[in-house]
């Protein structure tokens, strides 16, 4: 039986079926890559190659000493065109380096991440998580010392409609998943490991519970948007609450995306670095499916791959519709968080609202949030940019799932809002 869903949350149309049985393909080597020096959480890194320099496939290009980071290694063997800033999916410019390919590619080869303990492997690697957050993992595999985390979370719901990356990562490689599981539990010393799959991917559940080892548990949960969020996903398995203002690890647990685990396996037994990542493209492209995309791959690319648009485009979408952004330059790389290319047309947005709308006190957004907050009055206070009185109804404690906008009827930008008194509170009140 499946374990019961979280309070609040929603059921939007899933909208998998064109991508969940699409094995995932190679995408080609495009004629050029542009790849993020900022590709994570945490301090960008600082480019270490030249205009004109050789580099191989896995090869070190960026990285900084900060310990909230991860480095970043050349996909391809080839040459440094260009260093400089360019557009990024979440709209900031950020530096990058510009790599052509060699004509001939060995994707099999790579430069080996020096060898080391779990946790230096991990971050020698450059592995972040995969889910979208993009936070580094060799940080999450130190949690601090005075909390005792015994169980390992792996995150196997893929909640977002649309998205399939993660469900094809577990039907087709389902023992590297596990594997990455065990890897994690032995670095941090945890007793229990359990890997948590929304009810509609069955196939998935099955090829993870015939590859799994002893100690490792395979559970279904209840499909219901967001339950892949890690405080979602602590109370569905150990009924626990994150307190407020504390790590996952305070609460006993340690969350990582499904496809982390993979790659983190893919580090430690093979000492590979991280430079691709399976992403969905889907929606109203010719071929929609699940790919293995080079990172520092456009977006422009990856949809003509995937044989270019079909029929009217209404917005593109880097990631799921429930928190992506849209769009404006499909010159675009796909980085480490990039889980998908969602493809809507015109018929499938909603018309734009021009400013705040009045809120009709419903109670609808507060009905939905996973996190018990009032959505509704922080966004009023955020309009009016009063960061004090938005401060008392917690938005940083706001997982920016979108469930609220979602919810609302008059189509209030809540989550923007939210989003902007979050920013002003963690700055201690900068002006926005």
């Amino acid at each position: 039986m499946s374990k019961a869903a979280f309070r609040g949350g929603v059921h939007p149309p899933e909208h998998k079926e064109q991508t969940s049985a699409s094995a995932i393909e190679w995408m080609p080597v495009p004629a050029r890559l542009v790849i993020p020096m900022s590709q994570h959480l945490g301090a960008p890194c600082a480019v270490q190659v030249a205009v004109g320099d050789r580099v191989r496939r896995g090869q070190v290009i960026g990285s900084v000493d900060a310990m909230v980071s991860a480095p970043i290694h050349s996909p391809v063997d080839g040459e440094v065109a260009a260093i400089g800033l360019s557009l990024t999916a979440g709209g900031m410019r950020v530096q990058c380096v510009t790599v052509t390919p060699d004509a001939e590619q060995n994707l099999e080869a790579f430069v080996p991440v020096p060898a080391g303990d779990v946790r230096a492997t991990v971050r020698a690697a450059g592995i972040v998580g995969l889910g979208g957050a993009a936070f580094p993992s060799a940080v999450k595999l130190s949690p601090p010392k005075d909390m005792n985390v015994t169980t390992v979370i792996l995150n196997g719901c893929e909640c977002e409609p649309y998205l399939t990356c993660d469900h094809r990562v577990m039907v087709e490689s389902p023992e590297r998943v596990v594997a990455g599981a065990r890897i994690i539990a032995e670095a941090i010393g945890a007793s229990r490991v359990v890997i948590g799959v929304e009810e509609n991917k069955p196939d998935a559940i099955a090829a993870l519970r015939e590859a799994a080892i002893e100690g490792v548990e395979v559970s279904s949960l209840v499909t219901r948007y967001p339950q892949g969020a890690e405080k979602q996903l602590i109370w569905a398995f150990l009924k626990a609450e994150v307190p407020h203002g504390k790590l996952p690890a305070a609460a006993g647990a340690l969350v990582h995306n499904v496809a982390t685990a993979a790659a983190i396996a893919d580090a430690v037994e093979l000492r590979k670095p991280l430079t691709e990542r399976v992403v969905t493209v889907t929606g109203r492209v010719a071929k929609p499916g699940n790919y293995r995309v080079l990172l520092g791959t456009l977006v422009s690319d990856l949809i003509e791959f995937a044989g270019g648009f079909s029929g009217g485009v209404g917005r593109v979408i880097a990631g799921g519709p429930m928190t992506g952004p849209a769009l404006a330059d499909l010159d675009v790389p796909i980085a480490k968080g990039s889980s998908g290319i969602v493809v809507l047309g015109p018929d499938e947005i909603a018309p734009l609202v021009e400013g705040d709308q009045a809120c009709i006190r419903c109670g609808r957004c507060s009905e939905a949030c996973p996190m018990f907050l009032q959505p509704y009055l922080i966004a009023t206070h955020a309009n009016r940019r009063d960061w004090t009185t938005a401060e008392i109804f917690h938005p940083v404690d706001c997982i920016e799932c979108g469930v609220c906008s979602y919810s609302c009827p008059t189509r209030r930008p809540l989550l923007q809002l939210i989003r902007l008194a979050k920013a002003a509170v963690m700055s201690k009140g900068a002006k926005l």
